[in-house]
């Protein structure tokens, strides 16, 4: 039986998520908690990971390895960068880069490093099942590049080189490392995230206004998943 992870950056963004699961069993392990429930006969391993790519590799990988989960699933919030994408949209992430990571000095592209990639791509059939579900929901969903870095982009001229040089639709602080873990570890893993600011110079000012509802319409959506995920 396929054991789901799913996984938030912030307590926010997994809420919504306990809110609507059964069978909850919390576990302290690796001074985080993990959360084992069912979901309508699926079981699930729900997680936060705290903010930053450092935080979300050790809680991927912990998913992965201690708990044995088969899928994962990650669910959030991110800024745009593409200019069509507005508060509230969702995007998941076809592929995944490091915006910050930088060896650019030793003739490497921006977001490489050796035996790595510049890209990481999610999987298309989690992608596929996500495409069914906001077809059957009514819902707008855009796919495309997530932009992955350890800064809460709030100026126009770092959100112009992310867009330039990785042509990325979105940032945010995890979806990259976490692509990474499940890559190197073969386990097919999807990126969702609802738009809660702009990227731009307010971004501080959006944020905190929109987050807890974008965390909410992520939550709903993969839980949406879940059902369809075999």
């Amino acid at each position: 039986m396929n054991k789901i992870a799913i996984m938030g950056a912030m307590p926010e963004e997994i809420e919504p998520l306990l809110a609507k699961v059964e069978n909850i069993k919390k576990i302290e392990y690796a001074d985080n908690s993990y959360y084992e429930a069912t979901y309508k006969g699926k079981e699930l391993v729900i997680a936060y990971s705290k903010i930053g790519k450092v935080f979300s590799s050790l809680t991927a990988s912990t998913l992965l390895e201690k708990f044995s989960c088969t899928t994962l699933l990650f669910s959030g919030v991110a800024g745009a960068i593409n200019p069509s994408l507005k508060i509230g949209d969702l995007i998941i992430a076809d592929k995944l880069c490091q915006h910050d990571l930088d060896i650019t000095v030793f003739g490497h592209p921006h977001g490489f490093v050796p035996e790595g990639a510049v890209f990481v791509e999610s999987d298309m059939k989690l992608r596929t099942i996500a495409k069914d579900v906001a077809s059957q929901n009514g819902l707008s969903l855009i796919e495309g590049t997530i932009a992955t870095g350890d800064q809460f982009v709030a100026s126009y001229e770092r959100k112009a080189f992310i867009e330039s040089t990785f042509n990325a639709d979105a940032l945010e602080m995890e979806g990259a490392s976490v692509a990474v873990v499940c890559d190197a570890l073969n386990v097919p893993f999807f990126i969702l995230r609802a738009i809660s600011d702009t990227a731009s110079d307010d971004a501080n000012i959006d944020f905190d206004e929109f987050m807890i509802n974008s965390a909410k319409i992520s939550a709903n959506f993969i839980l949406d998943m879940v059902e369809s995920i075999e």
